[in-house]
């Protein structure tokens, strides 16, 4: 597999209307602004044609899941990344037979999908009830070999889990990419937005890796989504970033090649012992 030594990557925030094809318009200008400023990748939100559906349970929403084959906004931006050379990951509600996940596909340069991959970890409580629509992502964790570098990507409530950030890493990615609809907790009036970068900038350090992350911006029915989109490099200082309420585009040039040589000579990798691991994958743990 040949290796970039460099990506230059793209991210997109913005707030969602409840017209889809308001927010491909929208997605499609911000993917043609970051991509004149020399953008090769360039990752939007979670479930970025829409509003946050699972913010409340209701059976009308699962009309707006369709197959990879089907999906309006996977084909939006398969015309655009092929149109554009680009490489898009996009997420979206997935129809599978009677079966239904959050998922994304990562579209390489020519607009075809290099498969999909299913989220991992499913949240569930108030404001972000997806457990009520989406069942636990079957595919692993997944990398995508692109034109422009090796792509990990998860998929919000994923980006809190290290284990989710090291399997990437160990599967050969060259930077971890995560769309994200996040915001108000309703009935724990915490503000989250803290610790949901710092996390993330976590596993940028303990993975020698750039981590970049899209999130959604706006009140949609009470519910604040709080943005602070960013692109971290391996030692954890912020190549770009945005604020909560900032519409608009990033753009950085990452050093894929001088992050590999720091990974290898950090030894975060190659240094570990799975031996010694088995609680790591314990079935029954306490959250007392």
């Amino acid at each position: 597999m040949s290796r970039a030594d460099k990506l230059v990557l793209g991210v997109a925030q913005f707030s969602m209307q409840t017209a889809p094809e308001k927010n491909l318009a929208r997605a499609t200008d911000l993917v043609r602004s970051v991509h004149a400023r020399g953008a090769q990748v360039v990752l939007l939100p979670e479930f970025f044609a829409t509003p946050y559906f699972p913010r409340e349970i209701d059976k009308k929403h699962f009309a707006l899941a369709h197959t990879l084959a089907d999906d309006p906004s996977v084909r939006a931006m398969s015309a655009l990344a092929a149109e554009l050379s680009v490489v898009i990951p996009v997420s979206f509600f997935e129809r599978a037979g009677d079966t239904y996940y959050n998922s994304l596909t990562v579209l390489d340069t020519d607009g075809k999908s290099l498969g999909l991959y299913r989220k991992t970890h499913i949240p569930d409580g108030t404001g972000y009830e997806e457990k009520f629509y989406f069942q636990p992502g079957d595919t692993g964790f997944r990398v995508f070999e692109t034109r422009y570098g090796v792509l990990g990507v998860g998929i919000c409530w994923d980006q809190w889990f290290p284990e989710c950030a090291r399997a990437m890493t160990l599967l050969g990615a060259d930077v971890l990419l995560y769309p994200t609809a996040i915001g108000s907790e309703p009935v724990h009036a915490r503000d989250t937005a803290k610790p949901w970068r710092r996390a993330m900038v976590g596993h940028a350090v303990s993975n020698t890796i750039h981590v970049a992350a899209a999130n959604r911006v706006g009140d949609e029915a009470g519910q604040l989504f709080y943005g602070t989109s960013f692109i971290a490099d391996p030692w954890g200082e912020l190549c770009a970033e945005l604020g909560r309420s900032d519409e608009g585009v990033l753009c950085a040039t990452l050093d894929l090649a001088q992050a590999r040589n720091d990974r290898k000579w950090m030894g975060l990798l190659s240094d570990r012992r799975p031996e010694m691991y088995a609680q790591l994958t314990a079935a029954n743990v306490s959250c007392d």
